[in-house]
Parts: structure tokens; sequence; C-alpha cells
């Protein structure tokens, strides 16, 4: 029986291979993971905060903030005045042109990383670990 520490390792070696790959392909775009999933919560959650967005992305308000001016300035994303002090942020042309294409490698990505598990194997592997993050697998 494998010990919760091994099953942990496990679960971040795969986490590290998928990020150095998932870099990889992303370069060629000009984009690196983080901007790639800022897009992709973006594209789920318009209008989102920064605030919204930084916890999204596991980054810290302060450094997410820096991103976010660092793609607005390169016209990935736009950056709104929302309610009171709050800014929001959307996708612009560039930005859902390049999270299209970086979805296209990644999903190739991803693919490739689980082609060894059967569908149902997949989809139980899914089930377990929204179980370990306390998730509820029927949502």
């Amino acid at each position: 029986m494998r010990k919760p520490s091994e099953v942990g390792l496990a679960v971040k070696r795969l986490q590290h291979r998928h990020h150095r790959a998932a870099s990889q392909a992303l370069a060629p775009l000009g984009l690196s993971l983080v901007q790639w999933d800022t897009l992709r919560h973006l594209h789920a959650k318009p209008d989102a905060s920064l605030h919204d967005l930084a916890v999204l992305t596991f980054q810290t308000d302060q450094s997410f903030g820096s991103l976010a001016t660092r793609m607005a300035d390169r016209g990935l994303i736009e950056r709104v005045p929302g309610p009171g002090r709050a800014v929001r942020h959307r996708l612009t042309e560039e930005g859902a042109r390049l999270l299209a294409e970086g979805r296209t490698a990644l999903d190739a990505l991803t693919a490739t990383s689980f082609s060894a598990l059967t569908p149902d194997q997949l989809d139980q592997l899914g089930t377990l670990l929204d179980i370990a993050l306390g998730l509820n697998p029927t949502d």
C-alpha cells in the first residue's frame, strides 16, 4: 500500500513535469504559464477583479498587479474601471487568439501525459483528486 507522502510526491512530480512542458509549449507564443492561465480564467470569468485573478493563478495581489500591467501593455488584456476603486479585466482579441493557440498546445500535452490511462482510469483519477481537494465529485 502506498503512503500518502509517496502519492503526494507523485502528484508533485506530475505537476512539475506538466509545468515544464507547458512552459516549453507556450514559449513560441511569447506566453508564460501564468499568463496563459490568466487568459484562461478571464475567458471563463470576464470582468474578474485583480484579487480574484490573483487567487485563481496562485499569485499575490501585488505580483498579479505587476503581471496584469505587463499583459495590458502587450495588448493581451484590458483593465477597465469597476465599481468604486475596483479594476476589472477583460481579454482583448489578441489575448483570445493566444488563449486558443495555447489551449491547442496544452490539450495535446495533457492528452499525451495521460495517454497510458484508460478513459475510466482518467475519470477515476479526476474523481479521487476532487475528493482529496474536498470537492464534491458529482458537481
